[in-house]
């Protein structure tokens, strides 16, 4: 399941679905910018959103991909000669593996970011 939603959606999401989201693989793929300003975070210093969902979906298998690459990159699977790069990062090894094997399937390269702690770089 992608949470292809604007941050401030997820909280109201989580809460609703949070039943039928249980088992399943979820991407965040938000980015939690301050809309106001667009220079800072929402969340605090030492989380990210992605560490909020997981806490908020206890049941379901939570990794940050996409937040870093723009739609027109996705579509044309290049940047410049390069493939389009995905980062994945997450605690759940099957669960990283599953999206990166997507990713690589359409084409593109995917990047294992490290642990759930680590979406915090990723936005």
């Amino acid at each position: 399941v992608v949470l292809a939603v604007p941050h401030p959606a997820v909280a109201g999401i989580t809460a609703e679905r949070g039943e039928q989201l249980a088992g399943k693989v979820v991407v965040d793929i938000t980015n939690p910018v301050n809309f106001e300003t667009f220079d800072s975070l929402v969340v605090p210093a030492d989380s990210s959103k992605t560490a909020e969902i997981a806490a908020a979906l206890p049941s379901s298998r939570v990794v940050k991909a996409f937040n870093t690459t723009f739609a027109a990159t996705l579509v044309a699977g290049t940047v410049g000669t390069e493939p389009t790069t995905v980062l994945v990062a997450g605690d759940d090894a099957d669960a990283k593996a599953a999206i990166s094997a997507i990713v690589t399937g359409a084409g593109l390269r995917a990047i294992n970011a490290g642990s759930l702690s680590r979406a915090r770089e990723l936005a």
